[in-house]
């Protein structure tokens, strides 16, 4: 295969375990890297899907031990079965709207434009919520969410079909307006991520087969390898920077890079592909 083609894949890799878990959106920065890199044909964005699984074995790795022990305790422990109840509640609105509206959004909204738009607008929605949260958290912990708790915040993880939303930014924010704790939205949207991103990967898999051969096995290895290990690190410091410090900065990111994107695309200095 060649070279230049896999280091593409190894950047979208970095780009994709970089953004994945930060509330700056890794699809926007998949489509905004793939514009500049030329990898943006029918194939790039299943890679783009499927490269996410990679990112997701890094948030196991990093919680293996909270979710091997929910399943150990799923027969016995009362609160085990609560709590992957909530994961399974909170994932099943995107299950459904994805299934409804995803091949409408993929043809419509999936461009340059759009993504620094959200970026943009999503900017201004991290300020507003961090300055709402002060005194208003009512669940300081994964264990004390209802099952109303984990629906509404699989609800707001739906608003993160448009590009440049945020899955991650989505069910963090949302769930911190809702009145969860900084550090219980964290959580868990890196929990509700599992099943929301390997079912995305494996179906965009199946649903566009056709379109690949075993030639693109190295191509999907070195995009999840990276993925891997540049998610992995970013996990293991978001976690450490949550405990002291907003997403106060990753608004003000989302805000001025949008704003670059839109700027550079209306001036000609960058051809951002639609």
């Amino acid at each position: 295969m060649d070279s230049l083609l896999l280091l593409k894949a190894a950047i979208m890799g970095v780009v994709e375990g970089l953004t994945e878990f930060l509330p700056i959106s890794s699809t926007g920065h998949l489509i905004l890297a793939g514009s500049l890199l030329g990898f943006d044909d029918a194939k790039a964005k299943v890679f783009d899907i499927a490269i996410q699984t990679g990112a997701i074995f890094a948030v196991i790795l990093v919680y293996w031990q909270r979710i091997r022990d929910t399943l150990v305790a799923l027969p016995s422990q009362r609160q085990a079965r609560r709590f992957a109840l909530n994961v399974l509640i909170g994932f099943f609105p995107a299950v459904l709207l994805g299934l409804l509206l995803g091949k409408a959004i993929k043809a419509h909204l999936f461009t340059p434009v759009v993504v620094a738009s959200t970026f943009i607008v999503g900017g201004f929605i991290i300020l507003w919520a961090e300055r709402r949260q002060q005194g208003t958290v009512r669940i300081h912990s994964v264990d004390d969410m209802g099952p109303w708790d984990a629906l509404k915040v699989g609800l707001a993880q739906c608003l993160a079909m448009v590009p440049g939303t945020s899955r991650s930014g989505a069910t963090i924010i949302g769930g911190m307006l809702l009145g969860l704790s900084r550090k219980a939205a964290t959580d868990y949207s890196f929990f509700l991520a599992i099943p929301t991103l390997i079912g995305a990967g494996a179906y965009s898999l199946y649903k566009e087969r056709a379109l690949l051969s075993m030639a693109d096995v190295p191509l999907f290895v070195v995009g999840l390898v990276f993925s891997f290990i540049s998610a992995w690190l970013c996990v293991r410091w978001l976690l450490r920077y949550i405990s002291t410090h907003s997403f106060v900065p990753f608004a003000y990111y989302r805000i001025v890079f949008g704003v670059v994107v839109l700027a550079t695309a209306w001036m000609g200095v960058v051809t951002w592909a639609d």
